[in-house]
């Protein structure tokens, strides 16, 4: 069976996915704001779905994940998906390794 060959956005897509999961694992409990991070998860999921990678969605999206941590209250928290938002960034600018 043939390997598929990687492109930039394939990886910039998995990480992204990545990230989307580790943001998913962090909400262990309730938090005052968390209905405006579940509603960007559901979003993000419908972006990730599509067959396309159109860059400047995917920034919209880290715009709007900034939105909803500012609505975060829970010190904590806002703590936690702030990492997560420099990760996202950093995955939207992932690359192929060259070999």
């Amino acid at each position: 069976m043939a390997r598929k060959v990687m492109t930039d956005i394939d990886v910039k897509k998995k990480a992204v996915k990545l990230v989307v999961a580790h943001i998913r694992k962090k909400i262990d409990r309730e938090f005052e704001g968390q209905e405006y991070v579940l509603a960007w998860l559901e979003e993000i999921d419908e972006l990730l779905l599509k067959d396309e990678f159109n860059k400047a969605e995917y920034m919209e999206m880290r715009k709007n994940f900034n939105d909803a941590i500012e609505r975060t209250l829970d010190i904590e928290m806002r703590s936690k998906f702030r990492d997560s938002w420099y990760s996202l960034g950093k995955a939207l600018d992932k690359k192929v390794k060259k070999v």
